[in-house]
């Protein structure tokens, strides 16, 4: 998974390559030093200093091809805790390159400047050059996008790895010397072996390791995720030369993560186990929402349900918290990369099974959408509508496969008039990820300008509004004087929350009417609502 910079439009999201650099062998005076055997040629000298070397004494150069999401931080996280290491995140877009070199850089992620600003020019670079750094790279990361196909085989399911193919490719052409290329980016099971084979085709003799290192990174927390990982998972071949390859990386690793933490498996498993990862957190994700609506049919309450089941050590708590649905640039891409895989090999019921998660994730979104419409008797034609919160979660800018955009194209369709706010979304990303996503632009759809108005704040965009959804978690959202929101709106003022971040009780006590995700509608099941 790739996840480059919602501040581009899509064509720039799909031409990610990026750099490396060389390895050089240098001592360091009146130092004590420690020299380590490695593998294709390199040798690493560990020093006791924690300043940053100068430019000639790296002791390795990595090179991270695209600087999204994943290609940023991870780089930003090893060049923090490996001051003796060049690293170098290279990008073909000069725009995401200029803003990776500012202040403003081209994406959120809390705590992610520091990281920069502490590395940025010492051992942390970024640059558009990408034949000399990729001549120069000891290691190279592939962190490029793999969007689902849209249109030939596998068309809506199956990953579209022709970047990472490009990568490979550009590869085999700049580079002089042996390096070792690890794959970041979320890719199909065997999509090495494909990398390998056009890497072996150089004809300049020159060997290349293929390891494959899957992130798992959730957005909002990616830093604390980086600085303190779950676990770290190489794969590579089981053969000499292969298992030479992954040490070096658990080498690098192993600077600020504990060995045991770091997983070291054949090049199928790492490949297969973020797919399956990701599929396991949807799938629960899905297996809650749907609960949400059985909750809402017999007046049970979601919230005291998956409180109950969380506290089941074989279950546990996390990604039990129901919501209006589930987005961002992974959960669904790796599932319906899973289900084609599950096609390819003659597993349709597996296939089936996971498609399941995705049909439920559709169903929970259009659920909300229809809940918003019904409850304000059956039409929100000319009726303001307020969406707080436009990010698929709290904490990024992120918008790829935002339940909001959903939500917020069901209610177009209505003829409602939509206010958005978000924090850190921009008008610009909104409408990129609404055309690409679902073919909604203003070459194709009346007034769509004037039907959608960005606002600068929530309460603008509750000023005069008949109804409010939030539709991300963002923390502001809890803390806003709601009374004063009640008395700008049109009465009766409704508010659907789509992630159950409010206060019901207090809101109704003030007058609003308030409908949420799997929760008992208190004039159905008046018995089930706490009175205030």
């Amino acid at each position: 998974r790739n996840k480059p910079s919602t501040k581009h439009n899509r064509t720039t999201r799909t031409q990610f390559f990026h750099c490396c650099n060389q390895h050089r062998h240098h001592t360091f005076p009146n130092l004590h030093t420690t020299v380590i055997s490695l593998p294709l040629h390199l040798h690493i000298t560990t020093h006791t200093q924690t300043e940053h070397p100068t430019m000639t004494e790296f002791k390795l150069k990595i090179c991270c091809m695209g600087a999204g999401y994943v290609g940023g931080p991870t780089m930003a996280v090893i060049a923090k805790k490996c001051p003796d290491i060049k690293v170098t995140v290279c990008d073909i877009s000069q725009k995401q390159i200029d803003a990776w070199n500012t202040d403003d850089l081209p994406i959120y992620e809390p705590g992610l400047l520091e990281v920069v600003q502490a590395c940025r020019g010492k051992n942390l670079f970024f640059s558009t050059d990408l034949d000399k750094e990729l001549d120069e790279a000891d290691i190279i990361f592939i962190s490029v996008n793999t969007p689902t196909k849209t249109q030939g085989i596998g068309a809506g399911r199956a990953a579209n790895i022709k970047n990472c193919e490009l990568c490979a490719r550009h590869i085999a052409k700049v580079a002089t010397s042996d390096k070792i290329v690890v794959e970041k980016s979320t890719v199909p099971v065997k999509t090495a072996l494909a990398v390998e084979r056009i890497l072996r085709s150089n004809e300049k003799g020159i060997k290349f390791q293929v390891l494959s290192n899957p992130e798992f990174l959730a957005e909002g927390t990616a830093i604390d995720d980086l600085f303190k990982p779950d676990r770290v998972l190489i794969g590579g071949q089981q053969t000499e030369d292969g298992l030479k390859a992954a040490a070096t990386l658990v080498d690098v690793y192993a600077n600020w993560v504990p060995r045991d933490q770091i997983l070291t498996t054949n090049l199928w498993s790492s490949e297969l186990s973020k797919l399956v990862a990701n599929a396991f957190l949807a799938q629960r994700v899905s297996s809650i929402n749907s609960i949400s609506a059985l909750c809402e049919a017999t007046g049970a309450d979601v919230s005291e349900i998956s409180r109950a089941v969380g506290m089941d050590d074989r279950i546990g708590k996390r990604f039990l918290q129901s919501s209006v649905g589930f987005g961002g640039s992974c959960f669904q891409k790796d599932i319906l990369n899973l289900v084609y895989l599950c096609e390819t090999y003659g597993l349709q019921e597996c296939a089936d099974y996971w498609n399941q998660v995705i049909l439920m994730n559709d169903f929970q979104k259009k659920r909300f959408s229809e809940k918003v419409v019904a409850n304000m008797f059956n039409t929100v034609t000319g009726k303001k509508i307020a969406i707080l919160g436009y990010a698929f979660k709290k904490d990024t800018g992120d918008v790829r496969e935002t339940p909001s955009m959903f939500v917020v194209r069901d209610l177009l369709q209505e003829n409602a008039k939509i206010h958005v706010y978000d924090p850190k979304v921009t008008r610009e990303e909104m409408w990129s990820e609404m055309s690409y996503t679902c073919g909604v632009n203003a070459d194709n759809t009346p007034n769509l300008e004037e039907s959608v108005v960005t606002s600068a704040d929530a309460y603008s965009a509750c000023d005069g509004a008949h109804a409010l959804c939030t539709l991300t978690e963002w923390d502001e959202f809890k803390m806003l004087d709601y009374q004063k929101i009640y008395d700008s709106m049109a009465k009766p003022a409704f508010i659907f929350d789509g992630r159950n971040i409010l206060d019901h009780a207090a809101l109704r006590k003030i007058g609003f009417e308030v409908h949420a995700i799997g929760k008992p509608d208190p004039e159905k099941f008046p018995e089930a609502v706490l009175k205030v």
